[in-house]
């Protein structure tokens, strides 16, 4: 059996495994059925992934070729393991599927995580290994404007529009199990990581329990859960 390597974003620990950027490749590699070996990495810890030619997780290596950003590497596994099962919907090499799962990436970059940053930001830094706290905390604080503790001190009144905020997700999922039907494709893992990524950093509750999108995640979760075993994690 082939077994890829996934350079992943870690915690002090090297099981909390943090990025929803790789949340979505490891759940996209447990949807082709490939083994890999993950690889904590730390954000100070570049010349570890310099052989990719950029200084950002995820970095996939397949058969020795590297390649990094989750969508490409979502793009790559769709093209090196063509029989194993689509992420983007069968068809004209799920070329439809592809393209519409491009608007859920760039949703969830641009409104859900911009909405859970502000909300879990100062959970992360606490659980980040001490060689990054200073650059992160630098560069965070110069990207929201405000101190990290500042910025999440309004938590529980910004979690009110972050849920109204889901609700053409939630609309979606009361009439269908997953975003790609009756089972998930990419663009469920496109969303789903940032849920993982607030899962392994923070305790504090998204999701209301009843929400469409929180039984949603559970199901994800369910069918994947040997992707996840192993990893720490907060129970919400």
């Amino acid at each position: 059996m082939t077994t890829l390597t996934l350079y992943e974003l870690a915690g002090a620990e090297d099981d909390r495994r943090f990025s929803p950027y790789c949340w979505r490749v490891r759940l996209a590699l447990a949807h082709k059925g490939l083994a890999v070996e993950g690889v904590p990495w730390r954000f100070t810890e570049k010349e570890a992934i310099a052989f990719s030619g950029q200084g950002r997780v995820p970095v996939l290596v397949d058969r020795g070729r590297a390649v990094a950003d989750s969508w490409d590497i979502a793009c790559h596994l769709e093209e090196a393991w063509p029989d194993r099962p689509s992420l983007f919907g069968a068809g004209a090499s799920g070329a439809a599927g592809r393209a519409l799962s491009r608007f859920y990436v760039d949703w969830t970059d641009m409104v859900v995580h911009a909405g859970l940053v502000r909300m879990i930001v100062a959970d992360i830094h606490g659980h980040l290994h001490e060689k990054d706290k200073a650059y992160f905390r630098e560069s965070r604080e110069a990207r929201l404007g405000g101190a990290l503790e500042a910025v999440c001190a309004d938590r529980d009144v910004r979690v009110v529009e972050f849920r109204r905020g889901l609700a053409p997700l939630r609309a979606t999922l009361k009439r269908q199990p997953f975003l790609g039907g009756e089972s998930p494709l990419f663009a469920d893992y496109a969303v789903a990581g940032a849920f993982m990524w607030a899962r392994a950093i923070s305790p504090f509750q998204l999701l209301e329990a009843g929400d469409p999108v929180a039984d949603w995640r559970s199901r994800i979760l369910a069918r994947l859960d040997e992707t996840a075993a192993g990893f720490l994690a907060y129970p919400c």
